[in-house]
């Protein structure tokens, strides 16, 4: 039997691969477990460890690191410290490949690992473009991979120009459109009621999330999407930021925030997430999930920033600045107005099918591990 570990540090990235992962775990050829950390193991983030062990899969180890303060170092150190603590969980484990996602420094850690062990890494989210630090770390975590799992084909001739084997290089879909068709929902009116909020007002998701390069200006950046909500009268959703530099900033606005129009939440449970999202009457701020899995819905977003450059945009999408009168403005004209239909060019809900089927296809040779660039 072929064991596969995947490394998980947020509440995101085990939401988005659950269902992936259950694939996995029931594969009669596969077995699987998990390694926990980061924000995963931190109270004010919700523990969220716990789901992992909630969805009938086997936690490896928890690997706790210094997530604050919240600043470049901070994350730099932590880095440093899971590589370290992954190569003894790797050693023990003695896994036939580790299994990463997307851009964060959690999955650069488990690939720099596991390569010194000789164990295989396949890459999901790989050969995408967001500027900001976070496409430098994709890219570099592609360089240490050896299977690739992109999410459209533009993403795959990107990985190939990047030097990849064409042969190990797969177009799977985003694995966070996985299951959003067969997801129990409710009504719109239904859902913000329970949350208090009144039903004739719109309601928007909020998720803003700091910029590295960016976090001295994260509090200002952010007191200017609250009154943009604010001037346009649109109620909101509002969920924490992740744990990188500029959090803080980031969650001290929101702490101050006096306004009766907002709910705020450390964590959602996915299923919680993903019925808030379809019956948002829009998405707003920088999150991928705006930018990836609103489309399924026709959910509107106003993406505001720098953090989703260059991402593939579905049509439901609109980009801003972070300026209070262009959202207020953009908000007010959305109000009415008919949803985009739901089309998504990131997928057809099938990722984890497509990715269970390579993990236990794929051979696994000196030849696969002595990668070369093929130009």
């Amino acid at each position: 039997m072929r064991k596969i570990v995947y490394v998980s540090g947020t509440r995101a990235d085990f939401g988005l691969m659950r269902s992936t992962l259950q694939r996995i775990e029931s594969a009669t050829s596969l077995s699987l477990s998990v390694v926990a950390t980061g924000m995963h193991l931190v109270p004010s983030y919700g523990d969220t460890w716990h789901e992992i062990e909630a969805a009938g899969l086997r936690l490896a180890a928890r690997v706790p690191v210094e997530i604050s303060p919240a600043t470049g170092a901070t994350m730099t150190r932590a880095i440093g410290q899971m590589t370290t603590a992954f190569a003894d969980v790797f050693e023990s484990e003695a896994p036939d490949i580790v299994l990463v996602l997307g851009d964060r420094g959690e999955m650069l850690a488990a690939a720099i690992a596991a390569i010194h062990l000789n164990i295989p890494v396949a890459h999901i989210h790989g050969g995408e473009r967001s500027g900001t630090v976070d496409e430098s770390v994709r890219h570099a975590i592609t360089k240490l991979s050896h299977i690739h799992f992109a999410a459209t084909d533009q993403a795959r001739e990107r990985l190939i120009a990047l030097g990849e084997r064409p042969d190990c290089v797969h177009v799977s879909g985003a694995p966070g459109l996985d299951g959003l068709d067969v997801t129990p929902r409710r009504a719109r009116n239904e859902v913000f009621a329970d949350l208090g909020f009144d039903t004739e007002r719109p309601v928007a998701l909020l998720l803003f999330h700091p910029v590295l390069q960016e976090a001295a200006e994260a509090a200002n950046k952010t007191r200017a999407v609250l009154d943009g909500l604010i001037q346009a009268r649109w109620q909101a959703v509002v969920l924490m930021p992740n744990a990188d530099a500029g959090s803080g900033q980031i969650r001290a606005v929101y702490e101050n925030d006096v306004s009766s129009d907002f709910r705020k939440y450390v964590h959602l449970p996915r299923a919680d997430f993903i019925e808030i999202m379809a019956a948002a009457d829009a998405m707003v701020g920088n999150s991928s999930s705006g930018i990836i899995e609103a489309a399924s819905f026709g959910t509107p977003v106003l993406n505001l920033g720098s953090r989703q450059n260059l991402r593939e945009r579905n049509a439901n999408v609109i980009d801003l600045p972070e300026d209070t009168a262009r959202i207020a403005d953009a908000l007010t004209g959305l109000a009415g107005r008919p949803r985009p239909a739901p089309c998504n060019v990131y997928g057809d809900g099938h990722a984890g099918e497509r990715i269970v089927a390579q993990l236990e296809a794929q051979r696994l040779d000196a030849e696969l591990l002595n990668k070369v660039l093929i130009y």
